[in-house]
């Protein structure tokens, strides 16, 4: 299938020019502004084939990869070199973006990789299932297959220690990381989480260009009528849109009460922008310790970036460093 096109299809909107980081806008005109967004094509599971965001940096080397059913699913775990700490390694559950449509559990390999290197951890990346074929709560399900599966079984299997359990993802991957903080403290028994690491999350799926994306509707790459077909796959029945385990920002105070520390990455100039904002302030008047960084003059994909942009380098040290001093370790 092809994902180019001989005119422009994503050129940036003249409002946007001056706001842009030089780089991302640089890198968009030589490279993005000819990519058909997936949206504006027929469905067709091949459009999973075309390429990630390009410009992402190669994967660190680490000392082990290796995949696991889990569930309805798999995962695919990364422990990094070293000797294992007293106890076993910490570990990090990641969920991949892709508007829960997208993506797989190689296309974000690269930041699970700079996790187990830099903060000293295990990675255990989920390949949740996606829509349309599997709507929600199918991913949902994964995710909480996938910490209940690490928290029983990561001890024998990864030499971890399931006291040392953070959470995290990207997009909508850090919606289903953001669902799972909570629905941890509601399993039975309940899971101790230690942290959540939140890049640029879906926390509203009732947001649309007459509320939260006004400000930033003609912005590049996430446009509102890609993140309404994202949502249109992932949540095609309405009614489900304000579930809080759809969208969190709906979860009540008390829901939120006693969820881990959070890091959470937001982009200026990223649709998301706004519901992230209050989904950090959602999280501190619960009493949550959180730290928030806006990414100034970024769009959404950056984090994917990270090997054209100084933005989206920064954003994945900025990512490592705050889930090695969550788990105190002595990556990188």
């Amino acid at each position: 299938m092809s994902t180019n096109s001989d005119e422009p299809t994503q050129p940036i909107h003249p409002s946007f020019l001056s706001k842009l980081d030089p780089q991302y806008l640089a890198f968009h005109n030589a490279h993005l502004t000819h990519l058909v967004p997936p949206h504006t094509l027929p469905w067709d599971p091949a459009i999973r084939n075309a390429p990630a965001v390009p410009g992402g940096s190669d994967a660190l080397p680490v000392w082990k990869v290796k995949n696991y059913e889990v569930g309805k699913t798999r995962v695919r775990t990364y422990t990094p070199h070293g000797e294992v700490p007293e106890g076993g390694w910490p570990v990090f559950i990641f969920f991949h973006g892709g508007g829960w449509t997208l993506g797989n559990i190689s296309s974000e390999a690269s930041f699970s990789t700079n996790m187990a290197v830099r903060a000293g951890c295990v990675v255990v990346s989920v390949d949740y299932r996606l829509a349309p074929e599997n709507p929600y709560p199918a991913a949902v399900e994964d995710a909480v297959d996938s910490l209940v599966w690490v928290y029983n079984e990561g001890k024998d299997a990864l030499n971890i220690n399931p006291d040392r359990i953070a959470v995290g993802g990207s997009s909508s991957g850090g919606n289903l990381a953001t669902i799972l903080a909570i629905k941890a403290k509601y399993l039975d028994p309940p899971i101790p989480l230690v942290f959540q690491l939140l890049i640029v999350p879906v926390t509203d799926n009732t947001a649309s260009t007459s509320n939260r994306w006004a400000s930033n509707a003609l912005t590049p790459w996430l446009s509102p009528a890609r993140m309404d077909w994202f949502k249109a796959n992932y949540l095609p029945n309405p009614e489900d849109w304000t579930k809080w385990d759809a969208s969190p920002i709906f979860a009540s105070k008390e829901q939120l009460e006693g969820v881990p520390p959070a890091f959470v990455a937001v982009c200026e100039l990223d649709i998301l922008c706004e519901e992230g904002l209050e989904y950090v302030e959602r999280l501190r008047e619960a009493g949550v310790k959180v730290e928030a960084e806006v990414y100034k003059g970024a769009p959404h994909p950056i984090m994917a970036m990270d090997g054209v942009l100084d933005i989206g380098k920064k954003l994945v040290s900025d990512a490592a460093r705050a889930l090695k001093d969550a788990f105190g370790s002595t990556g990188v």
